[in-house]
Formats: C-alpha cells, sequence, structure tokens
C-alpha cells in the first residue's frame, strides 16, 4: 500500500486517481478525482498527515501486491485512525452549522451501498464518516446505525464493532447478496477479512470455485479448533476409570483440581 502525503501548502502529493495516471501525471479530469481532493483535505482538518485510497495507492497490475493487499486490506483498514466516506451521490447543505438536507432519503440510493468493496470499509474500521457530495459531515457510522442496517441488513451490533465472529458464516456471506462487483468472484476475495480468511487469487476462477475453496479453509480451521478444545475434566476422569479400573479413593477432589489448573 503507497500513502499519500500533505504538503505544508495544502497540497497532497498527487493530482492522480489510478496508480497509472500518478505515473503519468494524469486523472485531473476523472470524476473520483475529487473524492482524492476531498480525501487530502479532510485529512489536513483532522491534523493527520498521511492518507490512502484503494484506487490509486495499489498496482493492480501486479498480481502480487494486489493479492497482498486484497488480503490485508480489512486489517489495514481496522488499523487506520479514521475512515471517511465521500458519498458523490448524496447531496446536503449546511446553514449556521446545522445540516439540512436531502441526505436522509438520498442515503438509501448511494451506489457506495451497494458495490462489493465497501462492505468491508462500513466494518472494519474503528471510526467511518460520512460526507455528503458537497464535503458536508452527515454522520458516523454510529450515529446513522438504524439507517444503514435498514439499507444493508447488516445488523447494528456489527455496526457497533460487535466482533463478527458472533455471526455465522452463512450471514456474513448474506451481507454481500444485494451488493455488485465487476469481476464475479470479487464478490467472495471482498469478504476474505470480514471470514478472516487468507487464500491466493485466481481472477478468472469465478464466484463459485473462489466460495468453495474459502468454505474449504473455514471447514478446516473449524475441525482444527475443536480438536484442539479445552477437555473437561469430568470426561478425562470417566476415561481413566474406564481404562484403568478407577481412581484410588478420595483421589477425585485432587484430580479434578489439578486437571483443572493446568487446563486453561
Amino acid at each position: 500500500m503507497r500513502l499519500l502525503r500533505r504538503s505544508d501548502t495544502g497540497e497532497f502529493n498527487t493530482e492522480e486517481v489510478t496508480l497509472e495516471d500518478l505515473t503519468n501525471g494524469t486523472g485531473k479530469d476523472k470524476p473520483g478525482y475529487e473524492k482524492v481532493r476531498f480525501c487530502g483535505e479532510q485529512t489536513a482538518r483532522d491534523d493527520l498527515e498521511y492518507f490512502w485510497i484503494d484506487t490509486c495507492c495499489i498496482n493492480k497490475s501486479n498480481h502480487v501486491e494486489l493479492s497482498q493487499a486484497i488480503n490485508s486490506m480489512f486489517r489495514w483498514y481496522r488499523n487506520a485512525t479514521r475512515c471517511y466516506v465521500y458519498l458523490s451521490d448524496v447531496k446536503g447543505y449546511c446553514i449556521d452549522d446545522d445540516l439540512h438536507s436531502h441526505w436522509d432519503s438520498d442515503l438509501g440510493t448511494s451506489r457506495w451501498f451497494t458495490r462489493g468493496w465497501t462492505l468491508q470499509e462500513l466494518l472494519a474500521p474503528r471510526s467511518v464518516e460520512f460526507f455528503s457530495c458537497e464535503r458536508m459531515r452527515i454522520g458516523d457510522r454510529n450515529s446513522l446505525k438504524q439507517q444503514i442496517q435498514q439499507i444493508t441488513g447488516v445488523p447494528a451490533s456489527a455496526l457497533q464493532e460487535a466482533p463478527l465472529s458472533q455471526f455465522s458464516i452463512e450471514e456474513r456471506f448474506l451481507w454481500m447478496e444485494r451488493r455488485q462487483t465487476k469481476l464475479a468472484e470479487n464478490k467472495v476475495y471482498a469478504l476474505l477479512g470480514i471470514l478472516d480468511v487468507e487464500i491466493p487469487l485466481y481472477y478468472g476462477e469465478g464466484a463459485g470455485n473462489a466460495s468453495k475453496r474459502v468454505r474449504e479453509v473455514i471447514d478446516k480451521r473449524e475441525r482444527c479448533t475443536q480438536d484442539l478444545r479445552l477437555t473437561d475434566p469430568r470426561d478425562d476422569k470417566k476415561r481413566i476409570e474406564d481404562t484403568k479400573g478407577g481412581l484410588l479413593k478420595n483421589s477425585n477432589i485432587g484430580f479434578l483440581a489439578s486437571v483443572g489448573s493446568n487446563g486453561k
């Protein structure tokens, strides 16, 4: 992941949207450039020095780098100080520091909530703030949790940083069901961090094969966890009784205490 840096003059060190634009010095005329400009300016307002945007900070033509980035993205979002969501299709305006807008109705139809990759942007960071196309702050993930739950189907508890392991694998797959990606397998790859899984990326394999590989990793992990689970001392006591003819009289309490203390 490459970082962008704000300078003391208020400019940031790239005027580009993609890495190719960064290399060629182009991209200012692209619609997505406004998001880059906004992110840089908001970074300065929050007194942060560095920021990154996946569209221009990853070399997507390098398969090794892309694979590493996708497998690491959830963790990068989780470790970020702040996450800004710039909603270019949501309007709002500010009067006397109060936000008055059409955003409440626009929010439900925003394209951001239909994209596969933005699911991890919604769930991974500790701080997620939403801004309208006029760069007005609409709210954060907590203050908007009811609206977001209605739009996405993601439970409010997940939006409030409940461990994702509390939700079943099937439920987490369902969160992606109404979202879209340009490539079919990306609908699965975008879930890797949410499912706490890492796999090699094989573009062209399709969503079915990608999903199968992910589930195989999860099944293997669950079997391993079951094999390593802590044993119940009472089961051990019965096993020893059955195989060795019983324990010495009055030794039960000492045995149970010993196993309990060693089985933390």
